[in-house]
């Protein structure tokens, strides 16, 4: 067999850490355009959330570190830190994926009680690229299918989860199921540069249709929303008609969070794509991570005159769902600020 090099070595000065150790460590499985996959040992798959931002839900399943979609605004890329990974681009180049997925999450299950509600793809997107080979995300759906009596939340801007149509059928008859497609404009020029290798939000739009349709409750998470590029009343108001007319069941979108780690990559993306915005940017991300109070509420204004208008949701009433053989759990839509 012919030996294959790195694209991008991984090994790190005096790496800080067993997880930096383990990333270190990992053979690489294949390599892409420009990325490398890599096994990654894993003693857990189900997170706990540790925020104080009241997400929720309370735990989180990522089976992939890195993210291959590279959208510009990706909040997650400080994840690839605690592998010492520190250039951002190396957050969407170097993929790892956890091993023994499926088997962690059945002994993680058992420990939880009922009506518990789990986020699968809050950091990184569990239908990208790596998944058509690896079939972790998959793997995990089969172990839901075998349980019962969760909250589960599903957030992807892939179409490739209607791959696995007939697993989600079976996993919403066992627990409260939704799943969150997120499209952040309809301009696919802009989706382009912006979600650089993410599907087209049409066909994004398209695994709505297919989700509806097959009677999974789902809908459109058109976050983030970016000051002057995408909060604009005909921007927003395009991704909720088409939303609409996919049968979505909710539709929100929340302000642009922007962490240090992700700013580089982002400012670069408004520089050369918005450079009359870059300033406005700086000024307005120097002090935080978030957006000010006031356009906060002047953006939910306006998101929710855009609902209504296209007479969509941002809660399940009881009279949309009515799942077997598990109690009856009212659904709310998650606000995830990565994929």
């Amino acid at each position: 067999m012919a030996k294959t090099d790195s694209l991008f070595p991984i090994l790190q000065p005096s790496p800080v850490g067993p997880l930096a150790r383990s990333a270190a460590q990992a053979p690489l499985l294949a390599a892409g355009h420009l990325t490398e996959y890599r096994p990654l040992p894993s003693k857990s798959i189900l997170g706990k959330t540790v925020s104080r931002r009241g997400l929720p839900f309370t735990h989180t399943i990522n089976p992939y570190r890195g993210c291959e979609f590279a959208c510009r605004y990706c909040y997650a890329r400080y994840t690839h830190e605690f592998l010492e990974l520190r250039s951002p681009e190396e957050f969407e180049r170097k993929i790892f994926f956890k091993q023994n997925a499926a088997w962690l999450l059945e002994q993680e299950l058992k420990k939880l009680k009922p009506g518990t509600d789990i986020a699968l793809g809050t950091a990184t997107d569990p239908y990208q690229p790596i998944e058509r080979k690896q079939l972790i995300t998959r793997s995990l759906l089969e172990v839901f299918a075998r349980t019962s009596g969760f909250r589960i939340g599903i957030v992807s801007k892939s179409t490739l989860i209607v791959r696995d149509l007939d697993l989600l059928k079976q996993v919403a008859r066992r627990h409260a199921l939704t799943v969150h497609v997120t499209v952040t404009t309809m301009s696919v020029k802009l989706a382009r540069t912006l979600e650089p290798r993410a599907p087209r939000p049409d066909l994004r739009i398209g695994a709505l249709a297919e989700l509806r349709q097959a009677g999974i409750r789902a809908g459109v998470n058109c976050s983030p929303l970016m000051p002057g590029i995408t909060d604009t009343r005909s921007s927003i108001a395009a991704v909720a008609r088409a939303a609409a007319g996919a049968g979505a069941e909710f539709f929100f979108a929340g302000a642009l969070f922007l962490k240090p780690c992700s700013q580089p990559t982002f400012f670069a993306f408004v520089e050369e794509h918005f450079p009359g915005q870059a300033e406005a940017y700086r000024r307005r991300y120097e002090k935080g991570a978030f957006v000010s109070a006031e356009y906060r509420k002047r953006i939910g204004d306006l998101v929710g005159s855009i609902r209504r208008e296209y007479k969509l949701d941002t809660h399940f009433g009881e009279s949309s769902w009515n799942p077997a053989p598990t109690p009856q759990i009212e659904m709310q839509p998650w606000l995830p600020f990565g994929s």
